[in-house]
C-alpha cells in the first residue's frame, strides 16, 4: 500500500466534512439557541430539539427521561438523556466507541457583548453559552460519525452518541444514570474537550454546604445575641488557611498542580439592624488524583468543627452536596490516545500532549465502570480562551472543523482494529 493510498480515507473524510461544514455550523447554532441554564435545569426541551435535528440525518434517537421525582430531588427540573446507536457489523465484531457531550450549562451571567443564546458569528467565532462547553461537541461528534458512515463505511464495531444533561450537577443523572440502568457499556469513551490536548486524567471535586447557627438580636443590643456571621468568618479564615498547605501538595500528573479550596457562595442575615442568626456558605474543594476523598472530607469537617468550637454559642450543620472522584488513566485508553494524537498532529500541525486537567468531568463515571476514556473535542487551548462559564463564551469555527476531522479519522482507525 502506498502512502497516497493509505492517506486516501482520511482525505476523503476531511473533504466530506469541508463540504458539509456550513450544515454543521447551522446545527450548532440551532443547539445554542435553546437555553439549558442549570440551575434551574429544565433541559428536556433541548434534548427534544436535538432529537428533532438528528432525525433528518437518519439517526434513530433513544430518549431516556429520568423520572421526575429523581430529577426534582436532585435539584433540577427535567432531564432527558439521548443515545444514538450505530452498529456496523455483528454484535461483538469490533469495538463500541461512545462519544459523550453534555448540553447543560451554567447561566450566562452579566457582561455579555453578544446575545448568549444568539449563536452570532463574528470574525470566524461563534458566540454563545455552550458553544465551547460542550454543545460544540454535539456538532463535532455528530458530523464525525456522519462523515465516517458516508466515506469509510465501517463493517465492524459500533459508535454511540451520548448526549446528556446534568454535568453541572455532577453527572449522576446523566451518564451515571445511563450506566446504572445498564443502558450502555461501551469499550471506549471519548468525551467533549478542547482541540489542543488529549486529557487522560482530571481532578476530583468535593462540594459542601455549611450552615452556621447563632442567635438573632437587635443591633442596638448585640450582646443579647450570637453573631453567626462572625462565627462564619472565623470558620472561613480557618478553611482558607488550609490553602497554604494545599499549595505544598503537588500532583505528579502533567497539567494538574495542587489542591485548592474555594468558597463560592455566602448568604445570611435578615436586615442591616439585626445580628445575623444564621449564615450559610458553599465550598468547593478540588482534589488531585493522588488524594483520598474520604480523608479530604474528614479533614475539612475537623477544621470546621474546631473553628466553630472556638466561638461560644456557635453551632454548625455540614451537608455534602457533591463528591466527584478524580479520574486516573486506565491502561486501555492507549488506542484512543494514539489515534487522537496521530490525527491531531496531521490536521493541526502539532501533536497534542496527553495531560491531566484541574476540572472534573463526567468521564470519571465511565472510568469507575472500567471503561477507558479520554477527553478531546472542539475548543481552544485553554478554558480561559474559551470564556467558558464567563461572558462571551465563543468557539473558533476552524477549531470545530479541524476537531471534527480528527474525531472522524480516529473513529475510522479504532473501528478498523480488532477489539
Amino acid at each position: 500500500m502506498t502512502a497516497t493510498t493509505a492517506a486516501a480515507p482520511y482525505q476523503a473524510l476531511d473533504a466530506w466534512i469541508d463540504q458539509h461544514f456550513d450544515e454543521e455550523v447551522a446545527f450548532l447554532q440551532a443547539l445554542v439557541r435553546v437555553p439549558t441554564d442549570t440551575p434551574p435545569g429544565n433541559n428536556a426541551p433541548h434534548a427534544e430539539r436535538t432529537a428533532e435535528l438528528l432525525a433528518p440525518m437518519g439517526f434513530e434517537v433513544e430518549r431516556h427521561a429520568v423520572p421526575q421525582a429523581e430529577v426534582q430531588a436532585y435539584g433540577m427540573q427535567s432531564i432527558t438523556n439521548l443515545i444514538v446507536r450505530r452498529p456496523y457489523g455483528p454484535a461483538g465484531s469490533g469495538r463500541t466507541v461512545a462519544l459523550n457531550a453534555h448540553g447543560d450549562v451554567v447561566p450566562p451571567g452579566e457582561g455579555w457583548t453578544h446575545d448568549p443564546y444568539g449563536a452570532e458569528i463574528v470574525d470566524g467565532k461563534m458566540y454563545g453559552r455552550a458553544t465551547a462547553v460542550s454543545k460544540g461537541d454535539f456538532a463535532s461528534f455528530t458530523f464525525a460519525v456522519r462523515a465516517l458512515e458516508a466515506v469509510a463505511r465501517p463493517t465492524q464495531g459500533a459508535v454511540e452518541l451520548h448526549f446528556t444533561y446534568d454535568e453541572e450537577f455532577g453527572g449522576l443523572l446523566g451518564p451515571g444514570w445511563l450506566l446504572k440502568h445498564g443502558l450502555t457499556h461501551p469499550d471506549l469513551l471519548l468525551a467533549a474537550g478542547f482541540s489542543y490536548e488529549v486529557v487522560t486524567a482530571h481532578n476530583g471535586c468535593l462540594q459542601m454546604e455549611v450552615t452556621v447557627h447563632g442567635k438573632m438580636a437587635h443591633a442596638a443590643v448585640p450582646d443579647t445575641g450570637v453573631d453567626a456571621l462572625q462565627g462564619a468568618v472565623h470558620i472561613l479564615n480557618a478553611l482558607y488557611a488550609l490553602n497554604i498547605e494545599n499549595r505544598k501538595v503537588l500532583s505528579e500528573v502533567p497539567g494538574i498542580t495542587h489542591p485548592y479550596l474555594n468558597v463560592g457562595r455566602i448568604e445570611g442575615g435578615t436586615n442591616t439592624n439585626v445580628v445575623p442568626g444564621k449564615v450559610t456558605f458553599k465550598l468547593d474543594r478540588r482534589m488531585i488524583p493522588e488524594e483520598n476523598p474520604a480523608e479530604v472530607e474528614a479533614g475539612i469537617r475537623t477544621c470546621i468543627a474546631k473553628a466553630a468550637g472556638e466561638c461560644p454559642g456557635i453551632t454548625v450543620d455540614i451537608r455534602r452536596l457533591l463528591l466527584a472522584n478524580a479520574m486516573t488513566p486506565l491502561p486501555g485508553n492507549q488506542p484512543l490516545v494514539k489515534a487522537l494524537q496521530k490525527h491531531a498532529g496531521e490536521v493541526f500541525g502539532e501533536v497534542p500532549p496527553a495531560v491531566g486537567t484541574p476540572l472534573y468531568t463526567d468521564v470519571r463515571l465511565y472510568a469507575e465502570q472500567g471503561i477507558p476514556g479520554v477527553i478531546y473535542g472542539a475548543g481552544p487551548r485553554t478554558v480561559l480562551e474559551s470564556h467558558a462559564k464567563r461572558a462571551d463564551e465563543r468557539l473558533d469555527l476552524e477549531d470545530l472543523r479541524r476537531a471534527t476531522k480528527v474525531v472522524a479519522r480516529a473513529l475510522h482507525d479504532l473501528l478498523a482494529q480488532s477489539a
